[in-house]
């Protein structure tokens, strides 16, 4: 069975069974060591210079390399950011990648 992701450097998700990074860092590390999770929650700012883009950035350079097969087809993903623009930055970036994804999912 798969995980779920919680990205946030102050907050904690209210079910416990969420694995929690507080960074970029750590959230890239988990990414690399355990596979893409089934279900990420972001925080767009993860204190200082962090924020969430360097781990969606990176999701999907994964699911390039893996030809599609990294995110699973199953995938969701929130924002439960208050950042508003770095949230909508978030959403954008993700949404597009999932949408072209599965618009080519069939394609050789």
């Amino acid at each position: 069975m798969g995980y779920r992701l919680f990205i946030d450097d102050l907050r904690d998700p209210v079910d416990p069974a969420w694995t929690i990074a507080r960074s970029s860092a750590e959230a890239i590390t988990l990414l690399l060591g355990r596979g893409c999770p089934d279900e990420i929650s972001f925080d767009h700012d993860l204190g200082g210079d962090d924020t969430a883009m360097a781990v969606a950035k990176r999701l999907i350079d994964l699911d390039l390399d893996a030809n599609g097969a990294f995110i699973p087809p199953a995938f969701r993903f929130w924002v439960h950011s208050a950042n508003p623009v770095g949230a909508a930055n978030l959403r954008a970036l993700l949404d597009r990648y999932l949408d072209v994804r599965g618009a080519n999912a069939g394609d050789a």
